[in-house]
């Protein structure tokens, strides 16, 4: 009982506080020199001056935690009269009671509400409000006094140019985010440019003033806009404003106002989508894609002034550059790939989506599930999608417009013209009618999917149905892969130089990242993924893809290993096919690579004695390179591994190999439309038939372009 009369009360906060207390214990401020309060109250005492050594919190920068003048921070005898006690305000913010002579809450510092007039005390409020009569107290001279000085004050506090944060005229940086000053021609210039932003209430504030003087900087939370466009943009803006105190002692602020002045729309999301790339936000790729954006623009000294993030942002940088470094594997597929906008695609899967959905039905129960160790997943039926030879039936006006709908032009300029990897043999491509055609496919992360579907089924992995069969093959024999991965990883890098050895917690992490990927819709996969998607198929898989990573400059920017065979080693071999299909590989995308029917091959002898039917349609995929180089093949065991000729021959066994009159090495990709699946079957006739009808009209202009040409 004695210990409780002699509490001082907190002249800024006004906190009971206990006497052994030389702080506040809710505001850290010193415990002032003036009398101590009793529960007795002291009657007719004046008001006493402040003590000298008292001092109020700071923040690192110097300023005072006030953020303006206040009569609780003038020391004085308290009165806890029951009348004092029963005129406590209750806080709209935290319902927190404060006392009268507090101008805010002691919790979240949310300023008290303003009554009629500043002679009248104020009224509690929220949820106390109620309970409590309102009791009007004597004019206080101090709070007249800070009243009207807050009032002559108000009108010439400066907006931040960086977080809108209202400081006091006297203050040099701002509170908050600690940005300088500007200069009065400025700031006039900003307060008529600037569109009106929302009030931001004190207790969101308070929290950035405790962040800040925490030691993080942080910009304070914008408030959501309907237009998300101009919320990226304004994070951009509060980027650039930003900056560590040695930073705004270099930069000429007037500049960087110059430069937003002349940013345009276009500029906004091409920053937008750089920052995208960074902090992996696809969609702003997107828009900037979709508005007609340049892939290939490099970043200008005064833009990434403006991004203010020299760890990432480099002057000359592409957004292909920016996802090459932050491994942005799903984004390169979007940036590299430039699909040819002009014509509007068409693939047999679209003309047909009843027969479509038939496929998709007929896939998922044709998969099936190996009993014993290797509980791999696999499919029953052998399918190899083919272009019908109907096509060139076709008039050239016609058959034109067919390539430019079902193809990827671009791909294929890239694989055939860039660099050599398809159709570099005339050979093959001429006389045994074995040229490869690039489908057209999705941009998406399931492009692996999508092209290993369209190589066999002519469909989309829309259902994700491979995915799933995929991500389950690797968990239920993730330990057989996991071995035949490790030692192949193991002996990459050290053929390579790469002296270095992995403990084993770091290939389990780099193994599990591997099974994250293969259940994610739209994650990118790798090179392990197409050796299992082998097994999955029974049957090998040939991957035609360019060595480098190249900017639209030309410049190598990296280095791809994809181009190789993929083949089942885990199964027998009696229980795989021999019959491969063809992928294509171009900057962080895959195509499936298909052939045209042809009428047989018993006339273009291929170094072999071809016994087959007539029906079938054999395409010659070669096993080397536009060097003669042989083909690498994917994950090989220690035993497996040897030269050239143990290679050739472990080709020869899982394959059926040929050498042509020219001495190229080749597997043979066989196919029949008679042995094909009706469904499949089915759709590309009824694709074939919507180029069927528009002949007679392109019959008719060459007709009467003879016409013309007779008179």
């Amino acid at each position: 009982m004695t210990e409780q009369k002699i509490k001082w009360v907190c002249d800024y906060c006004t906190y009971e506080n206990w006497p052994s207390a030389i702080k506040c214990t809710m505001c850290r401020a010193h415990k002032s020199r003036g009398p101590i309060i009793t529960e007795e109250p002291y009657k007719n005492s004046p008001d006493l001056d402040p003590s000298p050594e008292w001092d109020p919190p700071r923040t690192e920068s110097g300023s005072s935690l006030l953020i303006c003048p206040d009569s609780s921070a003038r020391p004085r005898v308290r009165s806890s009269s029951m009348a004092e006690i029963a005129n406590k305000w209750s806080c709209q913010i935290c319902t927190y009671l404060n006392w009268p002579r507090a101008i805010r809450c002691t919790q979240c510092l949310c300023q008290r509400p303003r009554t009629s007039s500043p002679t009248e005390s104020p009224q509690t409020s929220g949820s106390n409000a109620g309970c409590r009569p309102a009791v009007h107290s004597p004019v206080d001279t101090c709070e007249e006094y800070n009243d009207r000085n807050r009032l002559n004050t108000h009108q010439q506090h400066w907006t931040c140019t960086a977080c809108t944060y209202q400081n006091w005229p006297k203050t040099t940086k701002c509170v908050v985010c600690d940005h300088p000053k500007p200069n009065n021609l400025e700031a006039i210039e900003l307060a008529e440019s600037a569109e009106p932003t929302p009030m931001i209430n004190e207790q969101d504030r308070a929290r950035w003033r405790g962040s800040c003087s925490g030691g993080l900087r942080r910009s304070p939370p914008l408030p959501k806009r309907e237009d998300n466009m101009k919320m990226d943009f304004q994070r951009i803006e509060l980027a650039a404003g930003a900056m560590s105190s040695k930073e705004e002692q270099e930069v000429d602020f007037k500049k960087l106002k110059q430069i937003r002045n002349r940013m345009r729309k276009t500029d906004w999301l091409f920053l937008n989508a750089c920052a995208g790339v960074v902090e992996g936000d696809l969609a702003a790729i997107e828009a900037y894609k979709s508005s007609g954006g340049d892939i290939a623009r490099q970043l200008t000294a005064d833009e990434v002034q403006l991004l203010n993030r020299s760890s990432a942002f480099d002057v000359g940088f592409t957004l292909v550059h920016l996802a090459i470094r932050f491994q942005r594997q799903d984004m390169l597929a979007i940036l590299l790939t430039e699909v040819n906008q002009q014509a509007a695609k068409c693939i047999p899967s679209m003309v047909c989506p009843e027969l479509t959905e038939q496929i998709r039905r007929e896939i998922a129960a044709s998969l099936h599930q190996r009993k014993g160790d290797f509980a791999c997943y696999f499919l029953t039926d052998l399918v190899t999608f083919t272009l019908p030879a109907d096509i060139e039936d076709l008039p050239p006006a016609v058959q034109e417009k067919l390539f430019d709908e079902v193809l990827d032009r671009d791909v294929q300029k890239e694989l055939e013209e860039e660099s050599p990897v398809i159709n570099w043999s005339l050979e093959l491509g001429t006389r045994l009618d074995s040229r490869l055609y690039a489908l057209w496919n999705r941009t998406a992360g399931d492009c692996l999917l999508d092209s290993v579907l369209q190589a066999t089924w002519g469909i989309y992995d829309k259902d994700s149905v491979l995915r799933k069969t995929l991500h389950d093959s690797l968990h239920d024999c993730s330990h057989w892969f996991y071995t035949r991965w490790k030692e192949w990883e193991s002996w990459y890098s050290q053929s390579f130089g790469l002296h270095f050895s992995l403990r084993e917690e770091q290939w389990q992490e780099d193994w599990a990242f591997i099974l994250s990927l293969a259940s994610q819709p739209g994650a990118s996969l790798e090179q392990t993924h197409i050796f299992v998607l082998a097994h999955i198929l029974r049957r090998p898989i040939i991957v035609y893809g360019v060595k480098y990573y190249k900017s639209f400059r030309g410049e190598t920017l990296g280095y791809t290993r994809f181009q190789g065979v993929y083949l089942p080693l885990l199964w027998e071999q009696s229980f795989c096919w021999k019959s491969p299909i063809a992928l294509g590989y171009t900057r962080g995308h895959f195509s499936a690579l298909v052939a045209m029917e042809n009428d047989g091959y018993d006339n273009r002898g291929a170094g072999a004695n071809l016994n087959t039917d007539d029906d079938v349609t054999v395409t010659f995929l070669p096993l080397v390179d536009s060097e003669r180089k042989l083909l690498h093949i994917h994950f090989l065991s220690a035993q497996e591994m040897g030269n050239e000729e143990q290679q050739e021959k472990l080709l020869r066994e899982w394959l059926d190999c040929c050498v042509t009159e020219g001495g190229v090495l080749a597997a043979m990709q066989k196919s029949s439309r008679r042995r094909n699946h009706p469904l499949v079957t089915q759709m590309v006739e009824k694709w074939l038939d919507r180029y069927r009808q528009i002949r007679p009209c392109a019959s008719l202009s060459d007709g009467e372009e003879e016409e013309d040409e007779d008179e």
